[in-house]
């Protein structure tokens, strides 16, 4: 039976949903992630350089293990068109177990 504890959910925003999409295929099909779910459009406020900014986005959200989580996020970095792209990962505390399993079966 998997570690509950040993399964993380990936919040990553995107400039729109092709790149969310480009991003999410390559790490499911490199397997380092099980699955995405890709929800657009999303408005985000934050401030930049100094200046407080308004900009749609897209938000993906990612399932993997624990172990797979700097990889994950090494691999978005090296993808993303963002100067410094939010990407954070939090513990999934319990869940379906059986989807749980599943998560650990889709990722190497």
């Amino acid at each position: 039976m998997a570690d509950p504890i040993a399964t993380k959910l990936l919040y990553v925003t995107a400039g729109s949903p092709e790149e969310a999409t480009k991003i999410a295929t390559t790490l499911v099909e490199q397997k380092l992630v099980a699955c995405a779910n890709i929800l657009a459009p999303a408005t985000s406020i934050y401030c930049w350089e100094g200046s407080i900014e308004t900009a749609t986005e897209t938000v993906f959200v990612l399932k993997t293990k624990a172990g797979l989580v700097d990889q994950t996020i090494a691999k978005i970095t090296d993808l993303h068109s963002y100067d410094c792209p939010a990407v954070v990962a939090l513990d999934i505390q319990t869940g379906n177990q059986e989807f749980l399993n599943w998560i650990n079966s889709n990722t190497k």
